[in-house]
């Protein structure tokens, strides 16, 4: 793969940890690349789940040290795929703006609103121009496995649902958390743009899979939810995050080889990057 260290390893599916998720694969070796765009926000974790080979990356860092809008995304994608990466699963964690949609649950989802700015959001900025098309940023094929695999293992999931997405670091006011819920929208993150476009650009499936950890700025009929903090959010994380590996160790070995979708149709001219 132009512009990334030579390996030899290879791994057919990735896995971004998101908050509070800096590990996944227990039998594993690291590798360290370096891409156009930087090196990635960790070294790459390798090892197997069942009979597929795994490639982790925690995106904020193995100590957090990477904010939402500070994420080498575009060096976390080319290195996934350097290492030839087709499908990438994108776990992460979501405030929710719903009431039916409570802490502890999980949302496969399938649309997406980008409200970020100031981001590195494409690899094709320089020299030639590809418009991405991007009406469904989410793989069917990936949301199908994902929800069943929850399913198998007792988790709560919900097959659709919208994220708007954030520039962050700081939570939402109250107004905007209003906002969002009127305009219908199901989840809010930091992180799942331009993650998931990055990927489509690629070629590779994506898929977001968001764990409730909160009610964002509180529930506006029930004034003894408090808003979310940063804390919270961590704790609430860690207390779930076996439900979170079980999924996942259930998910992954359901993967077919073959993709049965339309993510691969629209990548970018890969040719046409930069190779160092």
């Amino acid at each position: 793969m132009p512009g990334s260290k030579r390996v030899t390893q290879r791994a057919g599916v990735g896995v971004f940890g998101g908050s509070g998720f800096y590990s996944f694969l227990d039998d594993a070796h690291e590798v360290e690349l370096e891409t156009p765009w930087g090196p990635p926000s960790a070294p790459i974790t390798l090892g197997r789940v069942g009979d597929v080979d795994v490639a982790f990356i925690p995106r904020h860092g193995r100590h957090h040290e990477h904010v939402p809008q500070s994420v080498p995304a575009r060096a976390n994608l080319w290195a996934m795929r350097a290492l030839g990466v087709s499908r990438v699963i994108g776990p992460c964690t979501v405030g929710s703006l719903r009431a039916e949609l409570p802490p502890g649950d999980f949302v496969v989802l399938d649309q997406l609103v980008d409200r970020t700015w100031g981001r590195a959001v494409t690899y094709f900025d320089r020299n030639t121009v590809f418009h991405l098309p991007f009406a469904d940023p989410y793989c069917p094929q990936l949301a199908a496995l994902a929800v069943a695999a929850g399913e198998k293992v007792g988790i709560t999931m919900h097959r659709g649902g919208t994220v708007v997405v954030i520039p962050g670091p700081r939570f939402s006011t109250r107004a905007e958390s209003r906002w969002y819920r009127e305009q219908g929208w199901h989840v809010v993150n930091m992180t799942q743009f331009p993650e998931s476009a990055l990927a489509g650009e690629l070629g590779m499936c994506y898929t977001g899979i968001a764990l409730v950890t909160d009610y964002d700025s509180g529930v506006e009929d029930d004034p003894s939810v408090e808003p979310v903090t940063m804390e919270q959010i961590f704790a609430f994380f860690e207390a779930n995050i076996d439900r979170v590996r079980s999924l996942l160790f259930e998910l992954i070995p359901s993967i077919p080889s073959e993709r049965d979708c339309r993510c691969g149709e629209h990548q970018g001219p890969i040719e046409s990057l930069p190779t160092d």
